[in-house]
């Protein structure tokens, strides 16, 4: 997901995308560790996505 499009999001949009992402991150990191994914650059670029979201969700929490 673009920063772009993370920060057109709502607060609340924000909070349920992030909770989705660290959903499927975590189904992810289950479904690797039993057998390998065939692209294993997913996982890291969840990781980054995630963070990108939780940065952007801090941000728009501290301009109030």
């Amino acid at each position: 997901m673009k920063t772009a499009e993370i920060i057109a999001l709502t607060k609340e949009e924000l909070v349920e995308k992030i909770d989705t992402a660290k959903a499927q991150y975590q189904q992810m990191l289950l479904n690797h560790a039993v057998s390998p994914l065939e692209n294993p650059s997913q996982i890291k670029k969840a990781r980054r996505d995630i963070a990108r979201m939780m940065t952007i969700l801090t941000q728009k929490n501290n301009e109030q």
